[in-house]
């Protein structure tokens, strides 16, 4: 066995790692896309997460084990997202403090009261990106921030880079023409990141001038990297709705296509052609009608339907297609 010579330039405390496990568990509730934070005395909003325990058999059972203790929500459909190992991710890290590489973690369920010993709660989690929700046209946060960016891209230190910026808020935010591309939550929040616009950016500058964040509560923000974390389960699963019939384990066991839609829209931030998205649905098989018509919501008796689950042996990529509306503001 090869003994490899020790990096005298690196301090000894950075070959103390830990590895972490951090839950995004999400939900959808009348039009909410909600996700499961805990809450403890004088800190912000985090995401169920714990240490990887000698006792635990794999990621995935301690992953279970702490959602379980601290909020009483037992997970089903689970998928690894990413390992987040940045070196300043933990608030408050010292050179004596061990380096924490996190498993993120994508949870898929149907809301429940919880409960924990850390005060779980349920969030929008539009609550913590704002700018991602166009339901209902162009959210109101963007004047907040397009002018801090479009002079970020001014101020980059060479022609190059002002033009790589600039094409990058074009490309991300769909300014000047460009299309709004759901999918690019975690490029937005690490363009906003770059410019300093989230609090999160003050975590890592402590050489620099202070940020200006945008313009959120102070409760709005997520403890260490959990944003992060949450960014990147957003894209991902605004992804694979469209291939992946996964928006079904969200699902209650019976509903109406409304109901479907309005659960993929507040997913997917946008809104959907009904008749559009109804015929994809029905021509892709993904759902079947229980023989029972749904009273009470607002207009006519709906059909009731259920997930198909043949569907599943059926093809390979079955997934709900997003027709979408046109886009207002």
């Amino acid at each position: 066995m090869l003994l490899q010579p020790r990096d005298r330039s690196r301090p000894a405390a950075e070959t103390n790692v830990s590895v972490g496990l951090t839950a995004v568990v999400a939900a959808v509730t009348d039009e909410e896309p909600r996700i499961l934070v805990v809450r403890q005395t004088g800190s912000r909003d985090a995401l169920p997460a714990g240490p990887l325990e000698p006792h635990h058999r794999t990621l995935d059972a301690g992953l279970r084990a702490w959602v379980e203790a601290q909020t009483e929500q037992s997970l089903g459909y689970v998928e690894q997202l990413y390992t987040f190992g940045d070196r300043d991710r933990q608030e408050g890290a010292g050179p004596d403090q061990a380096r924490i590489v996190s498993v993120g973690y994508l949870a898929l369920v149907r809301e429940m009261r919880p409960s924990g010993a850390l005060g779980a709660v349920w969030q929008n989690w539009y609550r913590y990106f704002p700018w991602e929700d166009w339901r209902d046209g162009r959210p109101a946060i963007f004047a907040a921030f397009e002018t801090q960016l479009q002079r970020w891209a001014a101020e980059a230190p060479s022609e190059g880079e002002r033009r790589t910026r600039q094409d990058r808020l074009r490309i991300n935010f769909g300014l000047r023409g460009a299309a709004w591309n759901d999918e690019r939550v975690l490029d937005r929040y690490e363009l906003l990141y770059e410019a300093g616009l989230v609090p999160e950016a003050g975590h890592d500058r402590r050489d620099d001038p202070p940020v200006t964040p945008l313009l959120l509560e102070p409760d709005e923000g997520m403890a260490a990297d959990h944003r992060r974390i949450l960014a990147t389960a957003i894209a991902r699963l605004r992804g694979k709705i469209k291939y992946r019939p996964v928006v079904f384990e969200l699902m209650p066991p019976t509903f109406t296509l409304l109901q479907l839609q309005r659960a993929v829209e507040a997913l997917a931030g946008v809104r959907l052609h009904k008749q559009n998205f109804r015929r994809l649905v029905e021509q892709q098989g993904l759902v079947e009608e229980t023989g029972k018509m749904v009273t009470g919501t607002g207009g006519r008796p709906a059909r009731e339907v259920c997930f198909r689950r043949e569907v599943l042996l059926e093809r390979l990529a079955p997934g709900v297609k997003l027709p979408v509306a046109r886009r207002r503001g």
